[in-house]
């Protein structure tokens, strides 16, 4: 016989949430997203400041693109959708608050920064 129960129900392997795809195209990570936004508040100007090149590589000719989230979008109202959902909202949270980590972070919490050799005492 050597086939299968048909009555076991097997469950389906499916893209777990923690191996997120980020898609056909590259991201900025969270870092160079807050450098961008902070260089544009410096500058006086809001999200939506620059008029964007014309790229036919990238979905709506490169026109319709959230800073937040690095993505490009195929229409405004794809665009407005987006703005609307909570991924986004969560998004915009994240990087209006404290800076987020850089490498020269994660140096000195590896012990990599300068030494810390505590006060200088004064020998007699």
């Amino acid at each position: 016989m050597g086939g299968k129960c048909p009555h076991r129900k097997v469950k389906k392997r499916r893209l777990s949430h923690k191996t997120a795809r980020r898609g056909k195209f590259l991201l900025h990570a969270d870092d160079a997203v807050y450098d961008e936004l902070v260089k544009l508040a410096d500058q006086g100007k809001d999200a939506e400041g620059k008029p964007l090149p014309v790229d036919e590589d990238l979905p709506g000719m490169g026109q319709f693109y959230c800073l937040h989230c690095d993505r490009y979008f195929a229409d405004e109202s794809v665009k407005e959708d987006h703005y609307r959902s909570k991924r986004h909202k969560k998004r915009v949270k994240q990087l209006s608050g404290p800076a987020p980590h850089t490498q020269l972070d994660a140096d000195l919490a590896a012990g990599m920064g300068l030494p810390d050799n505590g006060l200088k005492l004064m020998s007699t």
